[in-house]
């Protein structure tokens, strides 16, 4: 190697550079990286550089909220992380307040006290602390910080804490032995073991983007009370799921959705332990004693696919959980399933109503259970009443569909209250989470009450005019059935001169493929930022997408490569018939994942007739068939194919709809991005589009990132995708 390195050091600079692999800093210019800016602009630096809401939590007493808030700054390239807490009355936007807390996890203890979790500053342990929350006359201030104890790690999150049981549960990945003390130390032995060597005898081998290791995520319970006016924290830690193979939350997004803490149990979802967790969905649902000491009680039937939302009711005698019939489905419709722990018997709420449900929650009073589901583009807040236990379980009851509370946007984190009250967040294509107010379900002789209680972007979006997306139905594929997709016009426009000015456009296809563009906020693909520099951008939800009904989510398996195209054209048409001022010989198109594979679909495919300039394909599917093999979760391969990749059936079904096997046929520009760390879809599916458009003589580009995974997190990163985007599409068309 060191008599290598010396020949290169000899090489002429004119010799290096005409070398292939040390001629990259030609590509690495940006072809017009400007985008329009200004006061009135929603750009991506904007985009990038506002404010996070995440979810409003309420105190015990329904009288405040507390939502982290996070925002980074290019000036600084920092991100600054803070809690905001606002109380629940009446026009009270302007009353709350940020406290003085860094980054951390925080959840009420009582309350007018919080707990915060930080790391200390070497990193080796976390600590916990109370603050004071002061609430006086309408305001909220920040009051004292208060060390409470040390936990003998890091690493701990999804923190949970029962004060009637008086117990703090969290998780933490752990090495076999569960020893919280000398994870530091077995972690130290591990990475100096003198190879880098990773060596696997089952699936996963990694996971989403992250390869596995020895590793597991657990639960731990520890006793946290106060006592004569101050906060202790426990010292002795139990480990309730120890000896059961059992990991949760389920990777890879699993947090304090997939567990629930009553006052002397835990309720929790976890992958079923006895099958192949990468080619089956089913997660079991189990309960365990919060300091264990027994086993876990099975409560699913072991025949169900994915299970989630697991939930007490607030008297710890009921459980209600999620679940898909299907083993080996990830997106089959979910059900919401009641558990009687008096009488043993476990019953069916929702057996055929058409939406799935997510996010359950029992009302205050533990009548009924209050949830999310989504429907047209929306994700609605529901109640349905939970009825008398029935004699027998798996029972289907015949009951009432939910009722729906909520009509526009997406809301999430749905947090009864007393009196009849529920707070929710929502969020929409023109706003970031903010935190409102439900009340008037305890007198259901009124109408409901709706408030908002934040307003933490409003001052950063000022003056932006966010467009809110226009709803256009048409006839899709399946002769009768209505399709939905949305329209944003771009900055600038005005109908009084549409006969006199044509507009670029640009056509996104969501990912998934069952998943839909939905009314809500997105960081990663807005549409209004694409709408803000001139832009027509067309959305649609075509076969395959959710929110719609089941059969038309399921109608795309097998499927992928006509039924949601015909749909795709016919939103395409739908769009120009309504605004005619589209200029055609300007379009261009884009999609991720699943929407990565329609533009490698539709490069393919000249005869569809879109006509695009320039397309842009994000971590997208290239070889079908190639796939079945490299993704982790071999489960959604195997199920939207028809199974293993070599099975007579599979093999048919994914090269009938495999991109590769139309290479011929490409002529359209296109941009390439994809994430090293992506193991959905591996780095090899855009690499081999590039080499084929390279070969062909087409104008293509592609931008890997060795740090992203399926998605562009990073803000800087996140910035540069935009950057391409625009400065592909301006290259390739008059914008």
């Amino acid at each position: 190697m060191q008599k290598l390195l010396v020949f290169i050091s000899c090489i002429s600079s004119a010799a290096l550079a005409s070398q292939t692999p040390f001629a990259m800093s030609s590509t690495h210019a940006l072809l017009n990286a400007t985008f329009k800016e200004g006061p009135d602009i929603f750009s991506p630096k904007n985009l990038i550089e506002l404010s996070r809401p995440g979810a409003g939590v309420a105190n015990d007493i329904g009288d405040l909220a507390f939502i982290p808030v996070t925002k980074f700054s290019f000036k600084e390239k920092t991100t600054e992380a803070r809690v905001y807490v606002a109380p629940l009355q009446e026009n009270p936007a302007s009353n709350g307040g940020f406290l003085s807390l860094s980054a951390g996890d925080a959840f009420w203890l009582d309350a007018r006290t919080l707990g915060h979790v930080v790391p200390t500053k070497d990193g080796k342990i976390q600590e916990i602390y109370a603050v004071s929350v002061k609430y006086d006359d309408g305001v909220v201030t920040s009051g004292s910080s208060t060390l409470v104890g040390s936990f003998p790690t890091c690493g701990l999150s999804n923190f949970k804490y029962n004060a009637k049981g008086a117990a703090l549960v969290f998780s933490v990945y752990v090495w076999p032995d569960t020893n919280l003390t000398s994870i530091k130390q077995q972690d130290d032995a591990y990475e100096s073991r003198g190879t880098t060597a990773l060596v696997y005898d089952r699936t996963y081998v990694r996971h989403w983007d992250t390869w596995r290791g020895p590793k597991t995520q657990t639960l731990f319970t520890v006793g946290l009370a106060k006592e004569n006016g101050t906060w202790a924290l426990g010292g002795n830690y139990l480990s309730p799921l120890q000896g059961t193979g059992h990991s949760t939350p389920v990777e890879p997004f699993g947090g304090t959705d997939h567990f629930d803490v009553s006052s002397t149990h835990i309720v929790y979802t976890v992958k079923d332990p006895f099958v192949p967790e990468a080619w089956h969905t089913r997660q079991n649902i189990y309960i365990v004693p919060l300091k264990g000491g027994v086993a876990p009680k099975h409560l699913t039937s072991g025949k169900q696919g994915a299970t989630g939302s697991p939930v007490f009711n607030p008297q710890g005698t009921k459980v209600a959980w999620t679940e898909m019939a299907k083993d080996g489905y990830e997106a089959d419709r979910s059900k919401i399933i009641v558990y009687d722990l008096i009488k043993d018997i476990r019953f069916t709420l929702t057996p055929t109503w058409d939406r799935s449900a997510s996010q359950l929650t029992f009302s205050a009073d533990g009548n009924s259970i209050i949830f999310t589901a989504d429907e047209n583009a929306r994700t609605k807040i529901w109640i349905i009443a939970v009825p008398n236990t029935p004699k027998f379980s798996d029972a289907e009851l015949s009951l009432p569909d939910p009722i729906a509370l909520t009509q526009a946007h997406s809301a999430s984190s749905v947090q009864p209250l007393p009196g009849g009250r529920v707070l929710y967040t929502q969020s929409s294509l023109t706003s970031p989470n903010d935190v409102y107010l439900l009340s008037g379900l305890d007198t259901p002789e009124r109408p409901l009450k709706f408030e908002q209680i934040t307003r933490l972007t409003e001052n950063e979006l000022q003056g932006k005019d966010l467009f809110p997306g226009e709803d256009i139905w048409f006839e899709g594929e399946d002769a009768g059935r209505q399709v939905h997709s949305f329209v944003f016009r771009p900055k600038g426009y005005r109908k009084a001169d549409r006969a006199a000015k044509k507009w670029p456009v640009i056509f996104i296809v969501h990912g998934g493929p069952q998943s839909a563009t939905a009314d809500s906020w997105s960081t990663r693909w807005n549409p209004n930022v694409f709408a803000q520099q001139g832009y027509f951008v067309i959305t649609p939800n075509p076969t395959g997408s959710t929110s719609f009904g089941q059969e038309f989510t399921d109608r795309i398996t097998e499927h992928w490569g006509d039924r949601p195209f015909e749909d795709l054209k016919r939103a395409w048409k739908a769009a120009l018939e309504l605004y005619p001022e589209i200029d055609t010989d300007n379009a261009v198109a884009a999609g991720a994942s699943w929407g990565g594979y329609a533009m490698n679909w539709i490069q393919g495919h000249p005869e569809f007739g879109f006509g695009f300039k320039a397309i842009v394909c994000h971590d997208g599917v290239f070889d079908t068939k190639y796939n079945g093999f490299s993704t982790e979760e071999l489960y959604f391969f195997n199920h939207d194919f028809g199974g293993p990749p070599w099975t007579e059936r599979s093999s048919i079904v994914s090269e009938k709809w495999n991109p590769s096997n139309f290479v011929h046929k490409f002529s359209t520009p296109q941009l390439l991005f994809h994430g090293s760390r992506d193991y959905r879809l591996p780095e090899t599916e855009s690499l081999g589009v590039f080499n084929a458009l390279q070969q062909l003589g087409i104008d293509s580009r592609l931008v890997i990132f060795p740090d992203e995974n399926h998605w562009v997190l990073k803000p800087e990163n996140s910035l540069k995708w935009h950057e391409e985007i625009f400065a592909w599409f301006t290259k390739h068309t008059n914008q």
